[in-house]
C-alpha cells in the first residue's frame, strides 16, 4: 500500500486484538476515517462485514478496492486490463508537465507513462469497483517510483534512486467476500457516515493535528479525480487544499467535531485511535468517551514518522533546528457495555 503518514501498519495487531475482543468475526463494523484502507482490509480478511469511509477521493478509491471489491469477481479481469495498460505509449501532457517538470514528484519518463495509463483507465468507462482496482494499482505503482520523503509537501532536490526505476503495475491484493456478506466503501464526512451506520462496532482514527491528508497527498487526489485543478506554490498543490479544510485539523474544531461524530453513532462498541501529539489530551478524550460505557485505554509506544527523524531543512537543503522526540504514545480507547478481557495482539 502507499506510503502514508498515519498508516496503522505497525499498530494493526493491537487494533485487531481490541476489535476482536469487542466484536466476533462476522459482525458489522465501520472504519470512519479509512485512509489507506489498511485497517478495513485487515478486518475484511478477519471475516468482518466492513464499511470503510473516507471523504477524500483517493482514500475512497483505496477503500473501494481493498474493502468493497471482491477478488473472485474482479482479480482476473483487472489483471488482463493492467497488462494492456502497461503497453500504452507514454503521453506527456498536463500531469507530466505539472508533477514531473514544474515539480519533481516523478521522473518525466514515468510521469508520461502514468498519464497514459490514467487516460486509458478513464477511457474504459469501467464499473466503479473495477475502476477502483485499476486506479489503486496505478497509485501504488506511482508511489513506488516517487521522489519524495513520503509526503507530497515537497520533493527531493535530486532524483531518489527509486524514481529512476521504470514504473510497473501490480494487481492489488484483493480479498474474497467474507461469509458475513458484502463489504462497502463510503465517501462521506465522518459525522454523516456515523449517522447512517448500523452495526456492532465503529473504529475511529481521526486526524488529530494540523496535518491535512488532502494537503499531504494532493497528487493522489488529482490522479484519482483526473480534473486538472488549478495549483499553487512550489509543491503544486491543488487550490482546494485551501478550502476543503477539516474541523479535525483545527485545535478549536476537533473536539466539537469528534463529539458530534460520536453522538451520531448508535453502535454499542467503539475503538478509537489517537496520539499524544494530538490536539486533544488523553483526559479530554476519556471525559468524552466515559459516558458511553465502560472505558479501557491501551498505551502503545510508537516511532514517529520519517520527517521527524530526518529533521527540518531550509530551501537550500541545509538542516535547521534540532530533532525532537522520536517516539510517541499511541492510545487505543475501547468503549463497551462492560469490561472486556483483552488478549495478546493478533498478527496482522
Amino acid at each position: 500500500m502507499i506510503k502514508y503518514l498515519g498508516s496503522k501498519r505497525a499498530l494493526l495487531p493491537h487494533i485487531l486484538s481490541a476489535i476482536g475482543a469487542a466484536a466476533p468475526p462476522g459482525a458489522r463494523v465501520a472504519d470512519l476515517f479509512s485512509g489507506t484502507a489498511r485497517v478495513g482490509h485487515a478486518l475484511k480478511r478477519a471475516g468482518y462485514q466492513v464499511l470503510a469511509n473516507d471523504h477524500n477521493a483517493f482514500a475512497h478509491t483505496l477503500a473501494r478496492c481493498y474493502v468493497q471489491a471482491d477478488a473472485e469477481r474482479w482479480a482476473e479481469k483487472a489483471r488482463l486490463i493492467l497488462a494492456d495498460l502497461e503497453r500504452l505509449p507514454p503521453r506527456h501532457g498536463w500531469f507530466t508537465e505539472t508533477y514531473c517538470v514544474a515539480a519533481r514528484y516523478f521522473h518525466p519518463e514515468n510521469g508520461a507513462r502514468i498519464e497514459a495509463m490514467r487516460d486509458g483507465i478513464a477511457a474504459l468507462g469501467a464499473e466503479p469497483e473495477l475502476e477502483a482496482v485499476l486506479l489503486t494499482a496505478l497509485l501504488e505503482a506511482a508511489d513506488r517510483v516517487d521522489s519524495t520523503a513520503g509526503l507530497q509537501m515537497a520533493y527531493m532536490k535530486r532524483w531518489a534512486a527509486r524514481a529512476l526505476n521504470p514504473i510497473q503495475l501490480r494487481l492489488p491484493k484483493l480479498l474474497p467476500r467474507p461469509a458475513a456478506g458484502p463489504c462497502a466503501a463510503g465517501c462521506a464526512e465522518a459525522e454523516a457516515a456515523a449517522a447512517a451506520f448500523e452495526g456492532e462496532l465503529a473504529y475511529l482514527d481521526p486526524p488529530y493535528n494540523q496535518h491535512s491528508y488532502l494537503g499531504n497527498y494532493h497528487v493522489w487526489e488529482t490522479l484519482v479525480r483526473w480534473d486538472r485543478p488549478e495549483v499553487y506554490g512550489i509543491a503544486m498543490k491543488r487550490t482546494d487544499v485551501r478550502t476543503r479544510r477539516s474541523a479535525f485539523n483545527s485545535r478549536p474544531g476537533i473536539g466539537p467535531a469528534l463529539a458530534r461524530t460520536l453522538a451520531a453513532l448508535r453502535c454499542p462498541r467503539l475503538v478509537i485511535s489517537f496520539s499524544d501529539e494530538g490536539y486533544l489530551s488523553r483526559a479530554a478524550l476519556e471525559a468524552m468517551l466515559a459516558p458511553r460505557g465502560h472505558l479501557q485505554v491501551i498505551e502503545i509506544p510508537y516511532g514517529r514518522y520519517v520527517g521527524a527523524k530526518i529533521g527540518i531543512h531550509n530551501p537550500q537543503g541545509e538542516k535547521v533546528g534540532t530533532v525532537g522526540k522520536l517516539t510517541n504514545t499511541e492510545y487505543l480507547f475501547l468503549v463497551s457495555e462492560s469490561r472486556i478481557a483483552l488478549p495478546a495482539p493478533q498478527a496482522a
